[in-house]
């Protein structure tokens, strides 16, 4: 697989928002949804608030997808994330988004937010 570039890792770790579409089983693009992203390590995650649903289960079909943020543009592959991660990734949601008030932080730390968490893969 291939990896972040450290440009990359501060930019997209570092932008207030994603704009991210999962690939269609024909190769086109869902519309893109915008939403939050977290860098731990060097490693970007994201979260649907709402679950398994939604924009989250488009990314289950083909596990491929595009992302925008912080003035960059990347096919990626969606990976499930260890799951060990998750209270790191909690820590990391809170610390990056704690100027919002808690019920809105607290939308991707619930457990329906954390079971649809996906690493962002580079490809």
């Amino acid at each position: 697989m291939t990896a972040w570039t450290s440009e990359e890792l501060t930019r997209i770790g570092g932008a207030e928002e994603l704009q991210i579409a999962s690939a269609r089983s024909d190769g086109t693009l869902s519309s893109p949804v915008t939403i939050w992203v977290v860098r731990h390590g060097d490693d970007l995650f994201v979260r649907a608030i709402r679950g398994r649903g939604g924009w989250f289960r488009g990314t289950q079909a083909r596990r491929e997808g595009h992302i925008r943020a912080g003035g960059l543009s990347r096919n990626v592959t969606f990976v499930d994330p260890d799951p060990g991660v998750g209270d790191e990734l909690d820590a990391a949601y809170r610390s990056k988004y704690r100027r919002y008030a808690e019920n809105i932080v607290g939308s991707v730390l619930t457990p329906a937010a954390r079971a649809a968490t996906l690493k962002l893969v580079p490809r």
